[in-house]
């Protein structure tokens, strides 16, 4: 169960217990929930025109999901969390950098950030 919102930008939602996708399955644009204890790894790259920052929706690249984002053009940083799937769900919040902290506070050592 969702506890406390510790940031929310209404694509990202991050609580105590971890954090929901706005928007994030085809074609009916509903939420994924993932929990802290599922997040092995975090990788932030920068994003440019040709590395997903003009998707509204879905992927390029089958290793990676992003979710609906009409403003995602605006961004420059994509997240990806390795959930031990073969698809790494994708996010660009407005606001990386807190995301990114949030997510280091609560994820266990192993996670790595960056690439």
């Amino acid at each position: 169960m969702a506890g406390d919102v510790l940031y929310d930008d209404g694509l990202v939602r991050v609580d105590e217990s971890g954090l929901t996708l706005a928007r994030y399955y085809f074609p009916f644009a509903t939420a994924k929930r993932i929990t802290f204890g599922q997040i092995r790894a975090v990788h932030v790259r920068r994003m440019g025109w040709l590395t997903g920052r003009l998707r509204g929706w879905g992927t390029t690249n089958p290793g990676f999901w992003l979710p609906l984002d009409l403003r995602r053009y605006r961004r420059t940083s994509i997240i990806s969390l390795d959930v031990g799937g073969r698809v790494q769900p994708s996010f660009t919040p407005v606001d990386p950098d807190a995301v990114l902290e949030l997510l280091r506070l609560r994820t266990t050592p192993r996670s790595g950030h960056g690439d």
